[in-house]
């Protein structure tokens, strides 16, 4: 696996969802990703109980591919930074073990001027240096 700048990759990370313009982020996400890699979400707790109550073991909201990342990462744009209620940025410094770089991440509301939420991402790198594994705890 080539050298990788643990900050640097979660800067362009963080800017990926906050990226305006949908070619950028289609780009981007070619960039980061793997072809077959995946964003693994852990849903909001109220949808968590309710799989299960289904009679799933667990539940999690998953993205494979350029296709379902560039997706996922538009909805997200589209549901909390385009109407100007949030930007995301890295709460602290990112840190890195062999493949894998963890960070935390906080969305800060621009009306409120502070933060109202966050979580931690798990960055699960492939032998080129692209991200395989995106494991996102929101708070």
């Amino acid at each position: 696996m080539p050298a990788i700048d643990a900050q640097d990759l979660a800067d362009r990370y963080i800017a990926l969802w906050n990226d305006p313009d949908p070619e950028t982020r289609r780009k981007t996400v070619h960039e980061l990703w793997a072809e077959d890699g995946e964003h693994i979400l852990l849903p909001p707790q109220e949808m968590h109980d309710r799989a299960v109550a289904l009679g799933f073991g667990t539940a999690a909201l998953e993205a494979r591919g350029h296709d379902e990342l560039h997706a996922r990462v538009t909805r997200a744009y589209e549901e909390f930074v385009a109407p100007g209620t949030y930007v995301f940025r890295i709460q602290e410094t990112p840190r890195q073990v062999r493949d894998v770089i963890s960070f935390r991440w906080e969305a800060f509301q621009r009306e409120e001027g502070r933060v109202t939420g966050g979580g931690r991402d798990f960055l699960v790198l492939d032998q080129a240096g692209r991200i395989r594994f995106d494991y996102q705890f929101p708070d």
